[in-house]
């Protein structure tokens, strides 16, 4: 009777040691899922910020590009219109003496 006792004793206890790691299982599983999920976050957050970053710079370097083309570009202009006003200059000059 003494050793059934024991034996029952025995499988409550084993049952209780497998329900705590039953239980602590679940628990390590959850609180990894939550630092993973965590770690996504994060992650995902850098990635966002990276790319604003990124789009900061580019658009900052693309009105860099803007502003120097657009500079290039007057400078043209204003050699042309330099150069026809000098062209016009002589042909009114040439004019003006031909029809004196």
């Amino acid at each position: 009777m003494e050793l059934i006792k024991k034996i029952k004793q025995a499988e409550a206890e084993a049952k209780e040691i497998i329900e705590k790691a039953r239980v602590e299982a679940g628990q390590i599983a959850d609180a990894s899922a939550a630092e993973r999920s965590s770690k996504f976050e994060e992650a995902d957050a850098l990635r966002r910020q990276s790319i604003e970053s990124a789009v900061a710079d580019a658009e900052q370097a693309g009105q860099g590009e803007v502003e120097a083309l657009t500079n290039r570009e007057t400078g043209k202009k204003q050699g042309l219109v330099d150069c026809a006003k000098q062209k016009m200059d002589a042909a009114v000059n040439k004019i003006v003496a031909a029809i004196k």
